[in-house]
């Protein structure tokens, strides 16, 4: 699953459309310390007013949206359900989805409720939300199918069934003054009602993974509350899956590995070298699974670029002493800032400055009289606050 995946589906996310219909909700509010359920609500999506419908998808939009390794994490089943657990987290789900009765589909809901409860209690309430259902999800025609079926788009669709988790904190409303338009009077507003914070969900699920020929049943998409933060207690002990690093983690990995292999710091324009490298190895995979980096591939990509010292004995020694494994793989798109738009960060004590990759041959760190400066090549005239910089000539 990814980012194009999600986008097709969260496209949907709104009402009346004919492509997605959301058929049950199962609401879950669960106290405060003791972690005790209060209070269960299970509805067909279609007696929802309309108002409230939208509030859920808006939610659902917001819980799958994110990129991939950073908020959303595609998740691999392990073989076997964690240890003290009746059943598998994938069973559980996969008898759900299959169910057609709505009370045996909240009976098994209920049961990954349970292992939710099992994290340690918050300091605020929590409400816990199940939906189902499904997807008709469009799919170009291909060349070598003239007789696959199309919808009135003139698109191939398939029929994608699905069940989504969030659990979301409660937060009580803020005291405010209101004004009474029949007493005509101003007066504190004391609802003591908590409010539900459908904006920030803080974990969520969406089971099975959708992909271009259909559903993966082997894969959940696990959705952290935060960027790089995920809760690998919820992936392992709820859903049964297998942790994997975020983009964060790899990125931080490769940046120990190249500066222990080149001995220190890197030119910008070799550091270009280097992305350039990666960026075309992944626009040249041809496989399903994405691109991974492993020792051959870094030495391979470093000597390429010019860095001195990228030997094989010296990568994989750099690949032990950060990752504690020789044998560890990067994922590709993780390491290399995105091609498009300004992704490369340099900070300094001075300054922040963004540029995208293609831009990094135009930035030298020069010293001049004992002194570091950062020196960017520029086609035109630098403009600060609208009035432009004259240049000067640096003497060496």
């Amino acid at each position: 699953m990814n980012e194009k995946d999600t986008a097709a589906l969260r496209r949907f996310m709104k009402p009346d459309q004919e492509r997605l219909k959301m058929f049950d909700l199962l609401n879950v509010y669960v106290m405060k310390e003791t972690n005790d359920i209060y209070h269960v609500e299970c509805r067909p999506f279609a007696f929802l007013e309309r108002d409230e419908q939208v509030l859920f998808l808006n939610h659902f939009r917001k819980t799958l949206t994110g990129a991939f390794d950073h908020k959303l994490f595609e998740l691999k089943f392990r073989p076997e359900a964690a240890e003290g657990r009746d059943a598998h987290a994938r069973d559980i789900l996969w008898t759900a989805l299959q169910t057609e009765d709505a009370g045996a589909w909240a009976d098994r809901m209920m049961r990954v409720t349970e292992r939710i409860l099992g994290d340690a209690p918050r300091d605020y309430d929590r409400v816990i939300t199940f939906a189902r259902g499904e997807f008709y999800k469009p799919v170009r025609r291909r060349d070598d199918e003239p007789d696959a079926l199309e919808d009135e788009d003139g698109l191939e669709a398939f029929l994608f069934r699905f069940l989504l988790c969030t659990v979301s904190r409660t937060e009580q409303p803020p005291k405010t003054l209101v004004f009474d338009y029949v007493e005509k009077a101003f007066k504190p507003n004391l609802a003591a009602d908590p409010a539900i914070n459908l904006a920030a969900p803080e974990a969520g699920f969406l089971f099975p993974c959708l992909t271009d020929d259909g559903a993966d049943v082997n894969h959940v998409l696990y959705a952290a509350g935060k960027a790089n933060m995920p809760d690998w207690r919820f992936a392992e002990d709820v859903l049964d899956c297998e942790p994997k690093p975020t983009a964060l983690q790899d990125r931080e990995l490769f940046a120990d590995i190249v500066q222990d292999v080149a001995g220190g710091a890197l030119p910008a324009s070799t550091l270009a070298r280097v992305y350039d490298g990666i960026h075309q190895m992944i626009e040249e995979h041809e496989e399903p699974e994405p691109p991974m980096l492993d020792a051959r591939d870094v030495e391979r990509i470093l000597a390429d670029a010019g860095v001195d010292g990228a030997t094989r004995e010296r990568v994989e020694d750099a690949f032990r002493r950060a990752a504690d494994d020789v044998h560890y793989e990067l994922k590709a798109a993780s390491v290399i800032p995105k091609c498009t738009g300004q992704s490369v960060k340099i900070k300094t004590k001075v300054a922040a400055i963004t540029l995208s990759p293609q831009d990094l041959p135009h930035v030298r760190q020069v010293v001049h009289k004992g002194r570091r400066y950062l020196m960017i090549e520029l086609e035109e005239d630098a403009v600060i606050e609208g009035i432009a910089v004259k240049a000067e000539e640096l003497e060496f």
